[in-house]
């Protein structure tokens, strides 16, 4: 099966959430962005933000786990349905990263796909190359995270 058997071009697919503890972000910012406003509770109050958020970072790294774990588990649903799931991976890139609000401790994201398009290489026989768009919400609906990017597909 293909992705864009499955999937309807325009249909948001919600895929699953992570909640930004404390310990979870400084972990993370300690480790990969260790600014002052991901790392310190005291110094981040004297910065625009105001409180301790999450990088940036840890938003998309949030994101590619939480469809790691959607794709495991569609998988395995197609799996028991009889149904051989699309191969993907790797992703050539992403593009348009946007965060659009800081998330802070305890907040969760959901997130969603969306498939814009899907098309054949031309390069490689039975490789297909679909664009889609990631998005992240917190707990109020407010929209936090946006990019679009690609996945390779192959028979």
């Amino acid at each position: 099966m293909r992705m864009a058997e499955l999937y309807t071009i325009g249909e948001k697919a919600a895929i699953g959430g992570y909640t930004f503890t404390e310990e979870r972000i400084i972990h993370f910012a300690t480790r990969f962005d260790p600014q002052r406003f991901h790392v310190d509770k005291e110094a981040a109050r004297k910065t625009l933000f105001g409180n301790l958020c999450a990088s940036g970072w840890h938003t998309c790294a949030a994101w590619m786990r939480t469809f790691l774990d959607y794709w495991e588990k569609e998988t395995a649903r197609l799996a028991r349905e009889g149904v051989a799931p699309p191969k993907l991976g790797p992703s050539p890139g992403f593009q348009k990263l946007q965060w659009l609000r800081p998330v802070f401790v305890d907040e969760t994201v959901s997130y969603s796909v969306t498939l814009l398009a899907s098309r054949p290489l031309t390069s490689r026989q039975g490789w297909f190359l679909n664009s889609i768009l990631n998005e992240g919400v917190n707990q109020d609906g407010t929209p936090v995270i946006r990019f679009e990017g690609s996945v390779l597909e192959f028979e």
